[in-house]
């Protein structure tokens, strides 16, 4: 799985910088859009295929918000932690990491901070998705499958979804999507948050 995800990206490489012409550029995002809700969508015809599910993650209750909970604090620790060795303010990195891969809209929230970190935050949680990416069948396959929804971060409801749903099963992948939810949620809430309050 994760050979046939990076033979896609490096094709899509080529693809775009020898044949697609240049106007096409404006429609990407529109492109991205639709192939994306058409891969969500057979991600829900499979787990609407399996009708025990849903009384499965009830059953599991308020527990389940363990699995953000966790995500959130290791990626702002883990940033943090990075920040120091890299010599970056502890707010700036913390900040940077409570991104959890949501590139456009961190970036964009740090901007009016300074252009250097919106751009490092842009490149950090662009990395971190496609480290996910890559990631996830290795993970689901030797760590576990709930342990493969963390490097997604607020991605496991969109992008990584299809991959993590693949790669585990139907019960992960509501987990998974939940678990992105929150995460997409927190994102504007965190990041100015721990950019002010640990200045």
């Amino acid at each position: 799985m994760s050979v046939s995800i990076i033979i896609s990206v490096l094709l899509g490489i080529g693809f775009g910088y020898v044949i697609l012409p240049e106007y096409i550029l404006q429609y990407t995002d529109v492109i991205i859009d639709i192939g994306l809700c058409v891969l969500l969508f057979f991600v829900g015809i499979d787990i609407g295929t399996n009708k025990d599910i849903f009384n499965q993650i009830k059953k599991m209750g308020l527990k389940i918000l363990l699995i953000p909970i966790m995500i959130i604090i290791g990626s702002i620790v883990g940033s943090i932690i990075a920040g120091v060795i890299l010599d970056l303010p502890i707010n700036e990195s913390g900040a940077i990491g409570a991104g959890f891969g949501w590139y456009t809209l961190s970036a964009m929230i740090l901007a009016s901070e300074s252009t250097k970190l919106s751009a490092l935050a842009f490149i950090t949680n662009v990395v971190r998705e496609i480290i996910a990416l890559v990631s996830i069948p290795f993970i689901a396959k030797y760590i576990g499958d709930i342990e493969s929804i963390a490097p997604a971060g607020a991605t496991a409801m969109d992008t990584s979804l299809p991959v993590i749903s693949k790669s585990t099963n139907a019960k992960t992948s509501i987990i998974s999507f939940i678990t992105g939810v929150i995460l997409s949620t927190a994102v504007p809430i965190l990041v100015p948050f721990i950019l002010n309050v640990l200045d």
